[in-house]
């Protein structure tokens, strides 16, 4: 018995450590195995989240070829004040002949025949200095590129759609409308236009308040998504010492102007000021001191002091009466308006284009301020005649314009409706505001 005991236990013994080096060998495996396989099932569900977009490279080739493309550098030149295009054309090393060859093109022909300065042309080079493309801009909307082609020039025109976009803005005058304006965010162009718009019923060198307030709706000129200028005023409303003008742009007979509200126009027969940038340094006065003789001598029309170049422009439509020099007067202007109507322009330290018998036209510049004739200092002498008796340029009732009337009013009310709706929109941010 004891020997057949000491045998199955070594027996059993035996088969036991089989059995147990089976199961270790099959534990290591599976420690081995099922980390890597539960990695991969994370790796699976993460990659269900997220999107793997194929990026295709160029080929080296291509690549190259875009470097090469991109070392063609064009070389812009700005034209100067005064430069012609054949100079121009010589400053790069490109013969006149070449350039009257691009010239027969139209488009060259109609751009490059007026050009202006400050206008920018794009030249690109052989390694020889020969011409191989030209391009410019024909206007805002369409740019022109010219490339040379087996001896020749062929033209290809790009249009550049422009886009204008509504903006609208409002201020409030504590000293001057273009400080109120630049504070708004406008620029002088529009700043200018609302104040011509107004200019018949304001005058902004002498009536303008603290406290007086303006909206303004007006467009800007965008091209490719960059800002070029700005465009024009839609709409205005300016309220001085109480009293709301409003202002409308609206388009008759092919031509832009300003109305109110009623569908009358904002432009008057005469301008209220014909100078702009001045002062005045003397008013109308029957019984005014002269300051040059120091006798009592009537003062029959407004003097507005201005730096001597100034330009002067015609109160209103008309012909020139006279054009030169007469006695304390110096140099002047006289214009015929029509119906007893006449204007006198004194001291000019030159006169402008027009001649006796032209006709000349509202706000057209006549002359320049001087201090010729009896004059103690540069600055305009303007008197306003009705039937040869003088009145007070700035008080005397002007003639009104007529009104829009019938189917035109009801179009003019249509057309208008939504800057009017956006004036009101403006003035409500404007009083919330407050």
């Amino acid at each position: 018995m004891p020997h057949r005991d000491s045998f199955s236990l070594r027996r059993w013994s035996h088969e036991h450590w089989v059995l147990a080096s089976l199961f270790a060998s099959l534990a290591i495996l599976v420690g081995t195995i099922v980390p890597g396989f539960a990695s991969a099932m994370r790796g699976a569900d993460a990659a269900a989240n997220r999107s793997i977009l194929p990026l295709a490279l160029p080929p080296l080739q291509l690549a190259d070829a875009r470097a090469n493309a991109a070392s063609r550098a064009w070389q812009v030149v700005t034209v100067q004040s005064g430069q012609t295009l054949g100079a121009l054309f010589e400053q790069m090393g490109v013969p006149a002949t070449v350039m009257h060859q691009v010239l027969e093109l139209p488009s060259a022909r109609q751009a490059l025949s007026r050009l202006r300065a400050g206008a920018e042309l794009a030249f690109d080079l052989g390694e020889a200095g020969e011409l191989r493309g030209l391009r410019f801009d024909r206007d805002e909307a369409a740019r022109v590129e010219i490339v040379a082609a087996n001896g020749d020039f062929k033209e290809k025109v790009i249009e550049r759609p422009l886009e204008r976009r509504v903006m609208i803005a409002s201020g409030e005058i504590d000293s001057s409308l273009y400080a109120a304006g630049e504070k708004a965010g406008l620029g002088p162009a529009i700043i200018n236009q609302m104040a011509n718009a107004f200019s018949y019923d304001i005058d902004f060198t002498q009536d303008l308040r603290v406290g007086d307030s303006f909206q303004v709706v007006y467009e800007e000129v965008w091209r490719d998504g960059e800002r070029l200028r700005s465009g024009e005023v839609v709409a205005a409303s300016f309220t001085n010492r109480g009293k709301e003008f409003t202002a409308l742009r609206y388009e008759r007979n092919g031509k832009s102007e300003y109305f109110d509200l009623a569908g009358r126009p904002l432009k008057k027969g005469f301008m209220r000021m014909p100078i702009e940038f001045a002062r005045i340094s003397s008013r109308f006065n029957p019984r005014r001191k002269h300051p040059v003789l120091g006798t009592v001598r009537a003062h029959k029309g407004v003097d507005y002091a201005a730096v001597t170049g100034t330009p002067i422009m015609a109160a209103g439509d008309g012909r020139i009466a006279f054009a030169g020099w007469q006695n304390g007067y110096g140099r002047t202007i006289v214009i015929d308006h029509g119906r007893g109507y006449t204007t006198l322009y004194g001291h000019m330290s030159r006169l402008g284009k027009y001649k006796v018998g032209q006709r000349v036209q509202q706000g057209s510049t006549i002359g320049y301020v001087g201090a010729t004739g009896l004059a103690s200092g540069p600055h305009l002498h303007y008197e306003f005649r009705v039937n040869g008796a003088h009145r007070d340029p700035l008080t005397v009732t002007m003639p009104k314009p007529d009104p829009l009337t019938g189917a035109e009013l009801a179009r003019f009310r249509a057309t208008t409706a939504p800057a009017m709706a956006q004036l009101k929109r403006v003035e409500d941010v404007r009083l919330a505001a407050r």
